[in-house]
């Protein structure tokens, strides 16, 4: 799988990753990651070929739903067709546990649809860097992200950050967010974040969010490496 095309990477992941006996707390098992990558490989999709298609287009009504000014009649008429597509949506929903939104690392951000979309360009001890792009949905005002949005995609990829350069499961104690400049919609930004150290199970990172050459906002958080049975 090439990495660039990745929403999570996934270099040589039994050495990148803790493996089948590691204990992860409350978290997925990342035997189960490292099985559905290589299941990906071999053309066995989790939730199908068509899954990624299928969130493509709940993010294309997610965007038409933060501006949409309809009539009446449109609304009635969106309503109807929501409340059928979703009795027939629960017959495949499924638990955290079984969802495809975390293991699809063939779709941006895993295709999971809480998140900004992004494709992972490089990951390693020394950091991640994805490329990011906010969408209608994510506006905050006067075409520029919201903030709380960002503050996701840096919690995010800080996490993937820690994951990777730590080789442990971590949980997020404090994120701190500066906002340096607006922070377009529908453009492509570089996110980059890095651990500066660790210090015990504390890991402290740092993390930036560019378009071009322009600063549009910095993190810096803290991640805390769980014990044994901590959910």
């Amino acid at each position: 799988m090439d990495n660039a095309q990745a929403g999570t990477p996934l270099p040589d992941a039994e050495h990148q990753l803790p493996d089948a006996e590691h204990h992860e707390g409350g978290f997925r098992p990342i035997a189960e990651l490292i099985q559905a990558s290589k299941d990906a490989d071999n053309g066995q999709l989790a939730g199908g070929s068509q899954y990624g298609e299928l969130v493509d287009q709940v993010r294309e009504l997610m965007d038409r739903a933060r501006l949409i000014n309809p009539s009446d009649e449109l609304a009635k008429e969106a309503i109807a067709t929501l409340e059928q597509l979703n009795a027939r949506l629960d017959a495949a929903v499924v638990d955290e546990w079984s969802s495809p939104s975390w293991t699809r690392t063939d779709l941006p951000a895993r295709g999971n649809v809480t998140l900004p979309p992004y494709t992972v360009s490089e990951a390693s001890r020394d950091g991640v860097t994805a490329n990011l792009t906010f969408r209608t949905f994510h506006l905050g005002g006067n075409n520029a992200a919201h903030g709380g949005h960002i503050a996701l995609a840096f919690d995010d990829l800080c996490g993937m950050a820690a994951a990777v350069n730590t080789r442990e499961i971590t949980r997020t104690a404090s994120l701190t967010v500066d906002y340096r400049s607006i922070t377009p919609l529908n453009t492509a930004l570089t996110l980059r974040a890095w651990v500066e150290r660790r210090e015990g199970r504390k890991v402290y990172l740092r993390a930036t969010l560019h378009d071009g050459e322009r600063l549009c906002a910095e993190a810096h958080g803290l991640f805390i490496v769980l014990n044994p049975g901590q959910p």
